[in-house]
């Protein structure tokens, strides 16, 4: 029965990095040392799912008279469009938007610091995900 897999160097992660992916596909722990810090690999897929559901979008789905509006509680993200498809496509460029900005510079602004998990969520999904994402799929 396989195990987790943990590297205590650098090193050593560089000598079994085909172990160290096996492991996070598998879903087991594995982790890499570096100096006094450690560092998980997990699985893209699995990293996704968990942050979807884990972090629901609660999008606000607003109809007005001329379009449709979205946007998310306590984020500084919102799009427009005459049509709420359009609306959805908006804010998929609204989010690739943000998690730039905060790749860029926000990482270290005290009210964006937290957003890490959904910037990670916008890099591991694909438009159509996103999409299914903001709407509660």
């Amino acid at each position: 029965m396989a195990t987790a897999t943990h590297f205590p160097t650098l090193s050593a992660a560089r000598a079994g990095f085909k172990d160290l992916l096996d492991a996070a596909e598998e879903g087991r722990s594995a982790t890499v040392r570096r100096e006094n810090r450690v560092a998980a690999v997990v699985d893209a897929g699995r990293l996704r799912s968990m942050l979807t559901e884990t972090r629901p979008a609660d999008a606000q789905l607003v109809a007005e008279a001329d379009g449709w509006s979205i946007f998310l509680p306590g984020l500084p993200l919102a799009a427009d469009a005459t049509t709420f498809d359009g609306a959805l496509d908006e804010m998929v460029l609204v989010l690739r938007e943000y998690a730039q900005d905060w790749d860029d510079h926000l990482l270290h602004a005290p009210n964006h610091a937290n957003n890490w998990g959904l910037v990670q969520l916008i890099a591991l999904s694909d438009d159509g995900q996103l999409k299914a994402w903001l709407v509660g799929e």
